[in-house]
């Protein structure tokens, strides 16, 4: 029974040392969230809005390409001529932007 209680003893002190040894990993990554992860969201949160603010909320000026515009058969919802995800604000019709008498 000495040799397996020795074996046991043995098991459970390297078993300790390999999880000491990952604990300065974990503590590394958890400084670098903190130190580098958070303040770059925060930059990026800012230069979008930055931008977002400098941006020009006006669509661009309609030009009737033919080729943006083929409808070979209606769409099978709402009135056939909207796409499935349609945004009156930055997809245009057939015939020009909804809403604007540009």
């Amino acid at each position: 029974m000495a040799a397996s209680a020795s074996s046991v003893v043995a098991r459970r002190v390297l078993s300790a040392a390999s999880h000491g040894s990952h604990e300065g990993g974990a503590k590394t990554w958890k400084v670098l969230s903190f130190v580098l992860a958070l303040p770059g969201v925060a930059v990026c949160m800012v230069n979008a809005y930055m931008k977002m603010q400098a941006h020009s909320h006006d669509p661009p000026e309609f030009v009737p390409y033919p080729h943006l515009c083929i409808r070979t058969k209606p769409w099978p919802w709402g009135d056939g001529n909207h796409s499935l995800f349609h945004n009156s604000h930055t997809n245009a019709l057939p015939t020009g932007y909804e809403g604007s008498h540009h």
